[in-house]
């Protein structure tokens, strides 16, 4: 019985720093302090503690404190993005079913459309049903685990406009349609690259 209430202090701990983090409430750099957070949620700061755990190794905590990633920390998560992202995209050109296409068309014109939420959804959307499209569990569970680190990134490159974001996908999704496997990689790749370069110059601002 002791179990359930621990899990799900736990869960709303773990979910309560995630969103905090992720809405910039919690600025990159922030130490965490597990006494005041336990505090704030009314829980012990065992439930707390293991949420600390959890999201370094998702890669929003480093050392107690909001990962403030560094131009090279930033290069070393795109780079594993663009490696199991290329590779996807060029397996989904080659497996990706009819209706798995007319979805990724639907995520590109509720992004065209959308609002900013609408459009982070969509985005995500887009690339899950791309890695997903690889069939390599391996593959797929190494792209989940940086779902939190993506989130971040993806928010910089929709919150501020990034040119041109929404033709590039219409671009890899024509590649897939059209079986061409290796220019569907080459796209994917450079619609990564110019994410990566996008951030590095929002971050240095």
């Amino acid at each position: 019985m002791g179990k359930q209430p621990f899990q799900s202090a736990y869960q709303h701990s773990y979910e309560y720093i995630r969103d905090k983090i992720l809405s910039g409430e919690l600025p990159r750099g922030t130490k965490l302090v597990e006494e005041r957070l336990a505090e704030e949620l009314g829980v012990s700061r065992t439930p707390i503690r293991e949420s600390i755990r959890k999201l370094e190794q998702e890669g929003l905590i480093k050392q107690k404190r909001v990962v403030n990633p560094t131009d090279a920390d930033l290069r070393n998560i795109f780079q594993v993005r663009i490696l199991l992202e290329g590779f996807s995209a060029r397996c989904a050109a080659a497996y990706m079913d009819e209706e798995t296409l007319q979805k990724l068309q639907g995520c590109i014109m509720t992004a065209r459309g959308g609002d900013i939420q609408e459009t982070m959804k969509a985005n995500k959307e887009f690339h899950d049903l791309i890695v997903q499209s690889s069939n390599n569990p391996e593959m797929i569970n190494i792209i989940d685990r940086m779902q939190s680190i993506i989130y971040l990134f993806r928010k910089t490159v929709v919150y501020h406009k990034r040119p041109f974001l929404i033709d590039e996908h219409q671009e890899i999704y024509e590649a897939i349609t059209a079986h061409d496997g290796a220019t569907a990689e080459r796209l994917m790749q450079e619609h990564l690259q110019a994410d990566l370069d996008f951030c590095l110059h929002v971050l240095r601002r």
